[in-house]
């Protein structure tokens, strides 16, 4: 009896590397595929933490939201040819809204990022994503991590320094989130309990 192999056919990059057409166009991408500096970034399966954490931040986001805005859950964001990251949840202009069908947003008509942290994405969403999104000029940043004593979020939060577009802490939240920009923001992180 012979036992089978599976084989993989992985897409070969280009010379000058991935660029947001080939993402949104190459078939059968894992979902979830990001690009960064012009290569495919594929991500782990979700932990429960991960998928409740981006839950409770879009519904809280999407009480208190003034209708000029849309709270959107991972979206491909644009920031230029060889970066297509996907935070987890974005907060982006309601022009900018345009079909069911859309699949992405420009970064100018983001306002907010957000990544609630995962394993294989501590550096990712520490360093490079944060970076890019402060020098694309996105002038909000989240950052998630699950608390390793109560299994509760922790959200960092940051805000763009115009002059340096690097971001500075805003501060640290625990059980409740609030805070009145980009608008009014009053979330209880402790319901993350009863999803």
């Amino acid at each position: 009896m012979s036992a089978e192999i599976a084989h993989h056919h992985w897409p070969v990059p280009p010379t000058e590397g991935y660029t947001v057409d080939d993402l949104l166009t190459l078939p059968d991408l894992p979902p979830h595929t990001e690009l960064i500096d012009g290569s495919l970034v594929f991500v782990s399966p979700q932990r429960i933490f991960h998928s409740t954490a981006i839950d409770l931040l879009v519904s809280g986001l999407r009480r208190t939201a003034p209708p000029e805005l849309r709270v959107m859950r991972e979206m491909t964001m644009v920031i230029d040819r060889h970066n297509g990251p996907e935070p987890d949840v974005s907060v982006v202009r309601a022009t900018s809204v345009r079909s069911r069908e859309q699949t992405y947003f420009q970064v100018r008509d983001v306002l907010l990022t957000v990544e609630v942290v995962s394993p294989d994405s501590v550096s990712r969403d520490s360093g490079t994503k944060p970076y890019k999104y402060a020098t694309a000029g996105v002038p909000h940043f989240w950052r998630v991590e699950m608390a390793s004593v109560d299994e509760r979020p922790v959200v960092h939060v940051f805000e763009l320094d115009k002059e340096t577009h690097l971001y500075s802490s805003v501060g640290t939240f625990h059980d409740r989130l609030k805070l009145s920009t980009p608008f009014d923001i009053d979330i209880d992180l402790i319901e993350i309990d009863e999803l």
